[in-house]
């Protein structure tokens, strides 16, 4: 495993609420986490796209000969893409599902999340996990800020993470690190679009929230 962290750690360290806990965009996070491994596999020249090759699915992804990626997590995902030219949203759920436990097992063994069990009226034993690393999140965040309320130039991996959390619906979360402002929606949107994968993991989150709400509504007129 290679010493600093993926963007895919990265951005599970900043869904993560440091009072409580709880991983922003739950209900979605296959998609964004899926989303964050194809980004690093696009930024180490990896993968590819062509822009003018879209299918059901969205752009068709293929791998990029060469050496496989040293990171077990990553040579996972590139042996998926290169297994067969596929959508982008395929491969979001097939790369995303089930990476939530390893993300966090990598967090945990990395010391930027603490795994903590207790047990509940003397029966049953639950686990949970907290941020255990701030000084880390805080300088994600401070790069964060700096590009979206300051108008610095992120480096590549600050704009994959500002173009993710965009995309997932989860950066207004951070307000108490980045203000909210219809500014920081904006360049956060400008991030998110140039980033085919970004851009993938929004209208994926976006479908899942309208077939939610189509359900819903149907629920409560039937």
């Amino acid at each position: 495993m290679r010493n600093e962290t993926l963007l895919v750690e990265d951005l599970m360290l900043l869904m993560t609420d440091e009072r409580s806990g709880a991983v922003a965009g739950a209900g979605t996070l296959y998609y964004t986490l899926g989303g964050a491994v194809l980004v690093e596999l696009g930024l180490d020249g990896r993968v590819a796209v062509d822009e003018n090759d879209t299918g059901l699915n969205g752009l068709r992804v293929r791998a990029v000969a060469g050496d496989p990626p040293a990171d077990p997590l990553l040579r996972t995902a590139h042996e998926t893409v290169a297994s067969r030219v596929r959508g982008v949203q395929t491969l979001l759920i097939e790369i995303g599902t089930g990476l939530h436990t390893t993300v966090t097992d990598r967090l945990v063994e990395r010391g930027l999340l603490l795994r903590q069990s207790r047990t509940v009226l003397g029966l049953f034993r639950t686990t949970s996990t907290r941020v255990a690393d701030t000084d880390h999140k805080r300088e994600l965040l401070a790069r964060l800020r700096a590009t979206l309320v300051d108008g610095a130039e992120p480096d590549s991996r600050t704009a994959a993470l500002a173009g993710l959390l965009a995309a997932s619906g989860t950066l207004p979360t951070l307000h108490r690190s980045i203000p909210w402002s219809g500014k920081v929606f904006q360049r956060a949107k400008q991030l998110e679009q140039d980033s085919w994968a970004a851009e993938a993991v929004n209208s994926a989150v976006m479908r899942t929230m309208a077939a939610t709400s189509a359900g819903t509504a149907a629920a409560v007129t039937g």
